[in-house]
């Protein structure tokens, strides 16, 4: 891989696609090194973030971002995988669930809580995919793991079938909250879609469809790496101070409010490094740098 593209695609992840496949076209189609900012179960669409080059360093700035689901849960049936990967069984114990109950049992899933993944999951147990061990007839203990939930809001209900907005922090399954509410609600439940609408300042309506094979298209996509520390402090610097940061000089620095990590900009506004607050040595030394 011989090109010099820095910088991050917003994808619009087409259904029956791998997170991974969508990171493979683009080092295909581009040529660079490329790696994606959170996985996204194969049946759902929407917005992936895929950082090309110098950008993949980046990918955890982007993690962190909240991020934004629709998603539809048809109670009184359950599978395996909690969604549509397998034919729903019939189990009853939703005739009486209706909009009221719903919004009710809502807030028990706001702010931080504890959450059980999926078994047919990416998450790592003991060193191996979850949903491997599951395919192979191993039994498989989640483990359990705090994630954040900022909104959770009915949006429709119909027939047992309730499509839901989510607003969430990095690691929230959308799979384990239609598990969790159905049995708050004393049935079980699958997930009938689900749709990333978002991540951070990534919207869905600009995300590029990764079936156009064309190179120029691809590049033409291609967000300033900026776009993923938008959450970090700025700090402006002129053109020989951004040479010497370049080069992985130190910088004094004697702004003792400042942050611990700040992103460093040209006029321009075009990110230089990600540089570390010395706060006893008052420098910053450039920890992630970007070339012209």
């Amino acid at each position: 891989m011989s090109s010099n593209f820095c910088g991050l695609l917003n994808i619009n992840k087409p259904a029956g696609l791998t997170s991974r496949a969508i990171v493979d076209r683009a080092q295909r189609v581009l040529e660079t090194k490329a790696g994606h900012a959170g996985t996204l179960d194969p049946l759902a669409t929407g917005v992936v973030i895929v950082c090309l080059g110098t950008a993949t360093r980046l990918i955890p700035f982007v993690q962190r971002m909240p991020k934004t689901y629709r998603a539809t849960f048809r109670f009184g049936c359950r599978t395996d995988s909690l969604d549509l990967e397998f034919e729903p069984e019939e189990v009853g114990g939703a005739e009486d669930i209706g909009r009221e109950k719903i919004i009710a049992a809502l807030p028990q899933f706001l702010g931080e809580i504890e959450q059980t993944p999926p078994a047919y999951s990416a998450v790592r147990v003991d060193g191996q995919r979850a949903y491997k061990k599951v395919r192979a007839g191993r039994e498989v203990e989640m483990p359990t793991r705090t994630v954040e939930v900022y909104r959770f809001e009915l949006l429709s209900w119909n027939d047992r079938e309730g499509e839901f907005e989510i607003e969430c922090g990095s690691g929230t399954y959308i799979r384990s909250l239609c598990r969790d509410l159905a049995a708050a609600l004393g049935t079980q439940a699958v997930m009938t879609s689900l749709v990333r609408t978002s991540i951070g300042q990534f919207e869905l309506r600009e995300a590029l469809d990764p079936t156009e094979d064309r190179e120029e298209k691809w590049a033409g996509s291609i967000l300033q790496p900026i776009k993923a520390v938008g959450d970090l402090q700025k700090v402006a610097v002129d053109p020989t101070t951004a040479d010497r940061l370049r080069n992985g000089q130190r910088l004094e620095f004697h702004d003792a409010s400042a942050f611990d990590e700040l992103a460093v900009i040209d006029p321009a506004g075009n990110l230089i490094c990600i540089a570390e607050h010395d706060r006893p040595e008052q420098t910053l030394r450039p920890r992630i740098v970007f070339k012209d």
